[in-house]
């Protein structure tokens, strides 16, 4: 990335974050939807297809409202970090989940921000407990797990089950996996708008 490029980064994150007066929802559907044709790491799918897909699994599971706003909005960190690009090609952790569960947090409650927080700690669950995971993920979740710690130890796996909404993070981990197909069709960005706007009311 450019001098030029991380600040426009740095410039669109602050324009998206901090505009004290401007609708919360407008402000996230607006950075999901200016920022979120790049491609999704190395997966053949853009950030923006693949957070249609992970709320879209999570609805079509009925999920809650502020699930389904975990799902589509896990990755936020991704976006509003300019230090996040290819971050993981250089063997970085940029902890896009907390950078994430962070930004949300100024609108959200922990329904919504718990499991984005957790979603990566889940996929580091997941390949400790459950035979064949690890298997089964795809070349980037691979390279960005060793990074990001590696599967847990059992004494990991079994703190991280006692964390409140780590169950929601593990279902939303699930989806994330699956949120990866580039033939398939979602719901817009904006038919998510009134589940965005319940679970803020709802203060998850």
């Amino acid at each position: 990335m450019t001098q030029s490029q991380e600040t426009q980064g740095q410039e669109t994150q602050e324009t998206a974050g901090a505009q004290a007066g401007a609708d919360p929802i407008d402000q996230i559907l607006a950075l999901l939807a200016e920022l979120g044709g790049d491609r999704y790491g190395g997966e053949e799918v853009t950030q923006l297809a693949h957070a249609l897909q992970c709320a879209t699994f999570a609805q079509r599971d009925g999920a809650s409202d502020s699930l389904v706003a975990a799902a589509l909005l896990h990755d936020i960190g991704h976006l509003v970090n300019p230090k996040d690009e290819g971050a993981t090609l250089r063997g970085i952790d940029a902890a896009h989940e907390k950078v994430g569960a962070a930004y949300l947090s100024r609108w959200f409650g922990p329904a919504v921000t718990a499991p984005v927080a957790q979603h990566v700690a889940a996929k580091r669950y997941l390949c400790q407990a459950e035979d064949g995971y690890f298997a089964r993920l795809s070349e980037e979740s691979v390279r960005s797990l060793a990074v990001q710690g590696g599967p847990f130890s059992d004494g990991e796996a079994a703190a991280f089950l006692a964390r409140p909404y780590a169950e929601e993070a593990v279902a939303l981990r699930r989806w994330d996996e699956l949120a990866k197909d580039p033939e398939m069709v979602t719901p817009a960005l904006e038919d998510f708008r009134p589940v965005l706007e319940r679970a803020e009311r709802a203060g998850g």
